[in-house]
């Protein structure tokens, strides 16, 4: 039989909102459950005063806010902050807090561009897409992170899934252009069909049949997104109800902005 966790009696009248992601949280083990499964995204536009306040005023948890404060004035790394407010909730076990612990540590090993890029997966994954472009953009091109000792593998990589945050808000030329870098340096066969499928969205179709007859690999890779796109089709149903529509309707209004560039048609 599973243990008893007893939950704080505390539920917030107003709601500790994540602004980036949409997210809001009404209670400790909301805040604990968010922190647990997106430590990439955890930094000090979580981790600030306005959450100390929050904690101290709606939740009334006065120590862990004055904890977090005196370890805000010591300039503590995120890692601290996280343990604390997991520690002090008296929710989970010495276990499962050391295996926690463990994956705070790696994540203090890695280098900033790798955390970066996780961080941006993750953002990704929440449809905080323009939030993660921005991300992907400054690996590739910030001037801190140019000197980076990553693999050519490893920015490969940032410009495929840099690919993709576009192609997800239908920007496929800028997305050819990402999958287009990623395979110049990985050279791996799903990058090039990706290139060539936000080639085909995008492009006349006469110039985009021009340009795979010139050479045999990008017509193997042509007829393999085309055999993908077949099977895509039998998994979507017929007919979608409104409900569905008009929430995809909204979730693309809400993305479709990168640095100021929105869409520049009416979705009806």
């Amino acid at each position: 039989m599973g243990s008893l966790i007893l939950c704080h009696k505390h539920y917030a009248r107003q709601p500790y909102e994540i602004t980036r992601i949409h997210r809001k949280i009404f209670t400790i083990e909301e805040l604990c459950y968010y922190l647990c499964n997106n430590i990439y995204l955890i930094d000090d536009t979580i981790i600030n005063e306005r959450l100390f306040a929050w904690l101290d005023k709606y939740l009334k948890l006065e120590e862990m806010a004055e904890n977090l404060r005196k370890l805000m004035k010591k300039q503590a790394p995120i890692e601290q902050f996280i343990t604390t407010i997991l520690t002090s909730s008296s929710i989970y076990t010495p276990e499962e807090l050391n295996q926690i612990q463990n994956s705070l540590g790696k994540l203090k090993n890695q280098h900033r561009v790798e955390r970066l890029k996780y961080k941006a997966d993750d953002l990704l994954e929440c449809g905080a897409i323009e939030t993660a472009i921005l991300v992907y953009q400054s690996i590739l091109y910030g001037e801190k992170e140019k000197d980076a000792p990553m693999s050519g593998t490893f920015y490969g990589n940032v410009y495929a899934c840099l690919g993709c945050a576009y192609g997800r808000l239908f920007l496929y030329q800028e997305a050819a252009k990402m999958y287009e870098a990623a395979f110049q340096i990985c050279e791996e066969e799903d990058m090039l069909v990706a290139y060539l499928y936000a080639c085909s969205r995008y492009m006349p179709e006469d110039d985009y049949k021009r340009m795979i007859k010139k050479s045999i690999i990008h017509k193997n890779a042509d007829l393999i997104f085309r055999q993908k796109t077949e099977k895509i089709k039998f998994t979507i149903p017929h007919r979608i109800s409104t409900d569905v529509l008009e929430e995809w309707k909204g979730q693309y209004r809400r993305n479709f902005r990168v640095k100021g560039r929105e869409a520049d048609y009416e979705i009806v």
